[in-house]
């Protein structure tokens, strides 16, 4: 695909760091209803697993993945990060999910308004925060059909995502003066962007918390957020021009699935612009998705090291452990 304007689309993933894996795989293949798209190792410790969640092939924008640390002490969400992670749904998957939540018995907030929309704000099991918002643009394609949640209330990929920052100002300088957003709303405290065609997945709040503690990054909090670019020519540009504002930026990192650079905005936050492709796809087909575990070719030779020091774990839809 050739575009002469690089362009940030929209949120790519969210990563943050889980506890226990199989808890984790039970919370969002069975109570929230994600496909488990792909059963990694995170390519930086392999002794790790990596857990990727979304719709049913793991479109861009659709994508919360996980660094399991079983045994980790619990992190503390605070300024410099990512404090809040938002699905869309349907207008009328609401109440839905406000029973869901009570026949769990998991404590929720909502649901209440903003920006006119409805929202349902609860925690997972390691305490991260996420968010349920209405939303009438919520892609009825983006929810995945053979999940444990009836399609038509189905999670429809990110809405939006929020950051908390103690000095709010660069971090706005960065999103709209390098990055393409836009502010659209304001509300207290908190400001909303949005970039390309501002529908779900391309809206990020910004929180103003001056008096509020540094977060520490651990279970129950977000690793980074990835910024979606089309390809890897539009990547390279991107990455010439953050380190000409002296952002330090990471050479561009093969993660098999699409290609990565990351740099922390000036409040904190681990951002990353990852590639819409290759895709989850390229070792797995469609309908064998997170069945088993995926290594890098780099990695193969280590698969029978890499499985005696991980957990076992039992996957959705099969009976074995892998």
């Amino acid at each position: 695909m050739s575009i002469n304007k690089k362009e940030i689309i929209g949120i790519h993933h969210v990563t943050a760091i889980a506890g226990d894996p199989q808890q984790n795989i039970d919370f969002y293949t069975g109570f929230l209803g994600l496909r488990l798209v792909k059963l990694t190792v995170n390519f930086d410790d392999p002794t790790s697993y990596h857990l990727y969640y979304g719709d049913e092939v793991g479109h861009p924008g659709t994508i919360l993945t996980f660094f399991p640390w079983p045994g980790a002490p619990k992190g503390r969400m605070g300024t410099g990060q990512l404090t809040a992670t938002s699905f869309s749904i349907p207008e009328e998957a609401t109440e839905y999910w406000v029973q869901r939540l009570k026949s769990r018995q998991i404590s929720f907030e909502g649901s209440s308004n903003r920006f006119e929309e409805q929202v349902i704000s609860f925690k997972d099991p390691d305490g991260l925060s996420l968010e349920l918002v209405s939303h009438p643009s919520a892609k009825e394609c983006r929810a995945w059909k053979d999940g444990a949640v009836p399609p038509e209330f189905g999670l429809r990929g990110f809405h939006s995502v929020t950051l908390s920052e103690e000095s709010y100002e660069p971090t706005v300088a960065l999103l709209t003066n390098t990055m393409g957003f836009h502010k659209i709303r304001e509300q207290g405290n908190r400001i909303r962007f949005e970039v390309g065609t501002g529908e779900p997945s391309a809206l990020v709040d910004v929180l103003r918390m001056p008096d509020s503690l540094r977060g520490l990054v651990s279970v129950g909090t977000v690793h980074h957020v990835a910024w979606r670019t089309p390809d890897d020519e539009q990547q390279k540009s991107w990455r010439e021009q953050l380190a000409d504002t002296k952002l330090n930026v990471t050479p561009v990192i093969d993660r098999k699935y699409f290609h990565s650079i990351y740099f922390h905005e000036h409040g904190g936050v681990l951002f990353e612009i990852a590639t819409d492709l290759p895709g989850f796809t390229v070792d797995e087909p469609v309908d064998k998705l997170g069945s088993r575990l995926a290594l890098p070719e780099w990695l193969e030779p280590q698969r029978d090291a890499i499985k005696r020091l991980l957990p076992s774990v039992r996957l959705p839809s099969i009976s074995k452990t892998v």
